[in-house]
This record gives structure tokens, sequence and C-alpha cells, in this order.
């Protein structure tokens, strides 16, 4: 009996586990994947690596590499460390600071009085502009995260193709103060419903990967994502109840 053990890339989610695992089954006799950590366990295969990801080239972005093996002697590297909170969320917690510092900086540069909702907007506007090009850059890894645990998009998957396009308007709409109460209601609507199916993910204790900002990061979903969701949410109502 040989058992192969691979490191997976291009894995983000629950979707790509499945298209991964079967189209290595036919090859072996056995295939275990797994997404944390994105690896293949294979037995019995008579199929060449190279073979192997060939098949894989046929259905997505993914590629096998040999794990090797490591002895109990042998120091840790990096990349065997468990990353500490700061660590995990260092892009998410970067792009916050930029849009924070931007939108401050701008405030204060322009207005004599510091101005809240005209802040809230800006920093609305940067968030949504932002999250959304990470997502737009690969929508399709996008829409298989995100129908891990959306509850709109497990059902229709085609609204996770749709959404990074609802987060470009709405930073769009924010930037150029367009019809604050209808934008400001869809944010609401859009942000509330998202953090329901974060929410349940938590609840449920899945360990799946959070699509806040596309498959570009490989960020563990958190209350950290529930926090994302909420704050979008509470400054579009904030703004709703001065604005009536």
């Amino acid at each position: 009996m040989s058992i192969a053990k691979y490191q997976v890339s291009g894995m983000t989610c629950g979707g790509c586990v499945a298209r991964v695992k079967a189209t290595l089954v036919p090859m072996a006799e056995h295939v275990e994947v797994t997404l944390e950590p994105p690896q293949a366990i294979i037995t019995n295969s008579h199929q060449s690596l190279m073979a192997l990801n060939q098949a894989l080239a046929g259905v997505g972005h993914y590629q096998l590499s040999a794990l090797e093996a490591k002895s109990a002697a042998q120091p840790l590297k990096s990349e065997d460390v468990p990353k500490s909170w700061v660590a995990t969320y260092y892009p998410l917690l970067l792009i916050f600071g930029f849009i924070l510092l931007v939108t401050l900086s701008n405030q204060f540069s322009q207005a004599k009085a510091f101005n809240l909702e005209h802040w809230m907007m800006q920093f609305m506007a940067g968030f949504f502009l932002v999250f959304s090009f990470f997502k737009l850059l690969d929508v399709r890894s996008f829409a298989d995260s995100y129908a891990m645990y959306d509850l709109l998009a497990m059902r229709y998957k085609p609204y996770g193709y749709v959404y990074p396009f609802i987060e470009l308007g709405l930073g769009f709409a924010y930037l150029i103060g367009w019809q604050p109460l209808i934008t400001n209601w869809i944010t609401f609507v859009v942000m509330t419903f998202s953090s329901l199916g974060v929410i349940r993910s938590i609840v449920n204790k899945q360990k799946i990967r959070c699509a806040c900002l596309g498959a570009v990061f490989n960020l563990p979903m958190s209350t950290v994502t529930i926090i994302e969701d909420l704050l979008m949410a509470g400054m579009a109502l904030w703004m709703l109840l001065t604005q009536t």
C-alpha cells in the first residue's frame, strides 16, 4: 500500500474540496481532501504527480505539491508556527487602517469642523470600493466561498457573482452622495442579512474561509467578519435615523 500526501493550492471553499476529490477519486483507491489544512491524501494511485495535476487543471486552478516529511528533530519553520490574531488578520487591519487614515485626513483638511455623517459616507465609500476590488479579482472563487455561509448565496449561487457589483455600486453611491436614503437602506438590508450567515457559521463552529477579501487572502471566518458587516449596517442605520 502506498500513501502519498500532497499540499493543494487554489482551494478556497468546500466546493473546491468537492471538485478536487471528485477529480482524483477515479485515479486512486482512496482519496481524502481537506481545506484546513489544504491537502490531499491519496492511497494506491498509479498516476504520476504530473498526471494528477493535469487532471486538476481541467476543473480549476488547483495544483498538488508533495509535502516533505518532518522528523521530530527538525526545527520548526516559520510557516509551522501558529499565527497570532494580529498576524492572521493583518491584511484586513491594514486595509481598515488605510481607509480610516485617508478619510479622517480628508475630513480634517476640507472641513473646519468634523462632520460625522460626511466622514461615515467617505469611510463607507472607501470600504465598499476596496472590498469589491478584491472580490472582483476572482469572482468565481469569491462566489464559491460566499456560497459556503451566506444564506442567499448557498441557495441561489448567482447571487455570489452579483454581490461584488452590489458593493461596487454602493461604494460609488456613497462617494458621489447619490440618493442617501436609498443607498443607506440597501446597505442596511444587505449587510444585516450578510451578517446572519456569518453568525450562523460561527455558532455552528464551521471552519471555512472568510470571503470578505475575495480569494486573495486566506482569512478564517470569525467574529471579525460579524463586526465588519454590522459596522456597515450600523453606520447606515445611524444615517437613516438622523436623516428622518
